[in-house]
């Protein structure tokens, strides 16, 4: 078999769009598991979106056999990526030659970091490491159905209108994010298309934040946070219930997010709020 590697940034044309696609669907289907969310399918026509792909070909048969998807999700160049390789044509070395393809790719953008993602358990993690990375940490992805339910009548959600000190404060407190490390976050939540960065004010004092990500008929939470004087008062509770209701307005049928398996406080606030464990992703890092 000659194996054919060609690299796509994105935005991906239609017919290499529809071509990946069905490559996924039918992995999905032997798998179970969902590797459009891993592979951030939502962004490969995205032309704001600064990613690539690695495409393996059958060059006899002119067949995708294999892609990988990269994506600068924050705009700092640097990376994360993954791997998907059709169910006949596993343990060829198929994912070999994509993860040169990723790593060729990430010398032409001159990438400053990279994690790899796989959703394969110990068998994605051996392959992984195999190719030169170490394990970093794991993130559980967390869906619930939009719906309407009651919201704390206390606070008064909106948009972000420049309340950066405030946000210092709640990052810093909630991430351990330097202030430098919250402006590129409100740089980034405020600019690309997609992302609204709330507030969540009580009194006239900013209680609160969470960004919203539309994605197709998804609403995708991220970068939610309370402020340290105002925590275990049900704020983070009432901004998930404010989103879940944002997004029948929006005509998203399903929020999600995701968030760090041993951040179990975090998690315990999910749950209660109705979120349910649908995957887990586990995130390498280059040695």
């Amino acid at each position: 078999m000659n194996i054919f590697l060609m690299k796509a940034t994105y935005p991906i044309d239609s017919e290499t769009y529809q071509e990946v696609l069905q490559l996924l669907q039918n992995a999905e289907q032997q798998d179970g598991q969902n590797y459009k969310i891993v592979m951030h399918e939502s962004e490969w026509r995205n032309p704001q979106a600064h990613g690539f792909l690695a495409l393996a070909y059958d060059d006899d048969k002119d067949e995708l056999i294999g892609v990988a998807s990269a994506i600068d999700v924050m705009g700092l160049n640097t990376f994360e990526w993954s791997t998907v390789v059709a169910p006949m044509y596993r343990r060829m070395g198929i994912g070999e030659h994509l993860v040169q393809g990723i790593t060729s790719g990430f010398e032409e953008r001159g990438a400053a970091g990279e994690l790899a993602l796989t959703l394969n358990g110990e068998e994605g993690r051996n392959f992984i490491e195999k190719q030169g990375y170490e394990y970093s940490f794991s993130e559980a992805t967390l869906r619930v159905d939009a719906e309407v339910t009651a919201v704390n009548n206390d606070l008064t959600i909106r948009l972000y209108n420049d309340e950066r000190d405030a946000l210092v404060t709640i990052f810093e407190s909630a991430f351990n994010d330097m202030p430098e490390e919250t402006d590129d976050l409100i740089a980034f939540n405020t600019s690309k298309a997609g992302r609204v960065l709330w507030v969540a004010e009580k009194d006239g004092v900013i209680v609160g934040t969470v960004t919203s990500v539309l994605e197709g008929d998804v609403q995708w939470v991220t970068a939610l946070a309370v402020h340290p004087g105002f925590q275990r008062q049900g704020i983070g509770t009432a901004l998930l219930a404010w989103l879940k209701a944002h997004a029948v307005k929006e005509g998203q049928s399903t929020v999600m997010l995701d968030v760090e398996i041993e951040n179990e406080q975090a998690l315990s606030v999910y749950e209660r709020a109705g979120f349910s464990k649908i995957q887990q992703v586990d995130f390498f890092a280059k040695k």
